[in-house]
């Protein structure tokens, strides 16, 4: 098969390798679409840092070249033993993060924080391939839902969404604030909004806020045109909720500034630096900094699709473009570890002779299995 294989830093390649196999517990996918994340591109730009490229992972046991690729959406070819559920044929979606299921977070529900994690696409064989084998019990048959397989792949970033908002305990009386609407901002605006009246975005694109208040926010505000603080005070809004996404040191400090009594502070963008903070201020006005990531596969995979599901309109104003695996680096992952691209989600087709616009409605769309 054709697959893009990550060799180390600013060196990926289209090559043919052997097929995966499917074997027990496991599906075979003929993958359809495939998104790429700021990881690939962290990656991409000064890697390797997560891919186990020089040292074999703990885990995994992988070493050297490897296929990227952790948000996919596939048709079952192979079903292997032992599995039921799936049919050959079935568009399924999977969460990617593989835990063991018997370690004390494991047995508490928190999968997401397994001690013997590891990830497809980041420390084993991903989905930028034409074929991928995935455990079977990481994967949610779509089947029904209307959902395309260019829909379907933006399922696992919408996991790591309803699961950051999950651990921000959002209600319906709260109000909320977003810094930063890229890939996760985005998805956590649409699924905040399902829930809490009260829903506002702060990027620094002014092209990400129109999307943002299509995805239902209910105020938006342009880093660098306004203050958001100011903002807040001017629109009314005392925030109970505050997701930090951009992570940068710049969403931190807009974050720690809004100084609201008994406010949640969800910190979901990974900080690349320390950065000091006023703890007195917490006891005082019992604030809550919370961390999260990943996703609880088994609870937030599902609540992805049927958010995906939910937007009549489909997603192409999110992820309008689905590349071939040909121009993966220079129309993907370059841009991408640049800070150029246009496009909040990029999608990869690595079955396609070039790229085209994504396929967001079921009558649009058309799925190539054979080989």
């Amino acid at each position: 098969m054709r697959a893009a294989v990550f060799h180390g830093q600013g060196d990926v390649r289209v090559e043919t390798v052997a097929d995966p196999v499917c074997g027990p517990g496991r599906l075979l996918l003929d993958v359809a679409a495939v998104g790429i994340c700021g990881t690939d591109a962290h990656e991409y730009r000064s890697g390797p840092h997560m891919f186990p490229i020089n040292t074999p992972h703990p885990v995994s046991g992988h070493v050297g070249p490897m296929i990227p690729g952790h948000e996919l959406a596939g048709v079952v070819r192979e079903v292997g033993a032992g599995v039921s559920g799936f049919a050959p044929g079935d568009l399924v979606v999977s969460g990617a993060g593989i835990s063991c299921g018997q370690c004390v977070q494991c047995r508490r529900g928190r999968t997401n924080l397994c001690t013997s994690y590891s990830t497809i696409g980041l420390q084993r064989h991903g989905a930028l391939a034409e074929l991928v084998a995935v455990p079977a019990d990481i994967c949610v048959n779509v089947e029904g839902t209307g959902l395309t397989p260019d829909a379907a792949a933006l399922a696992q970033p919408m996991a790591i969404a309803v699961h950051a908002m999950r651990r921000g305990r959002l209600t319906e009386g709260d109000e909320v604030v977003i810094l930063g609407a890229g890939g996760i901002g985005a998805f956590l605006t649409f699924a905040a909004c399902q829930t809490a009246a009260t829903v506002a975005v702060f990027d620094l694109d002014a092209e990400r806020l129109e999307i943002a208040g299509d995805l239902g926010a209910t105020h938006t505000g342009r880093i660098g045109g306004v203050d958001p603080a100011a903002a807040l005070e001017e629109w009314g809004i005392e925030p109970t909720v505050v997701y930090e996404v951009s992570g940068t040191v710049a969403g931190l400090r807009s974050a720690l500034s809004l100084k609201t009594a008994g406010a949640r502070i969800v910190l979901v963008g990974l900080q690349g630096a320390d950065y000091s903070l006023e703890a007195r201020r917490f006891s005082l006005e019992e604030q809550e900094l919370i961390g999260t990531n990943a996703h609880v596969c088994g609870a937030d995979l599902p609540e992805a699709v049927r958010l995906l599901a939910l937007r009549e309109q489909g997603w192409e104003d999110v992820a309008p473009r689905a590349l071939s695996l040909d121009d993966l680096v220079g129309e993907g992952l370059k841009p991408l570890a640049e800070g150029r691209s246009t496009r909040i989600k990029t999608l990869i087709d690595p079955r396609a002779a070039r790229s085209r616009p994504t396929r967001m409605h079921a009558a649009e769309t058309v799925v190539e299995v054979s080989r």
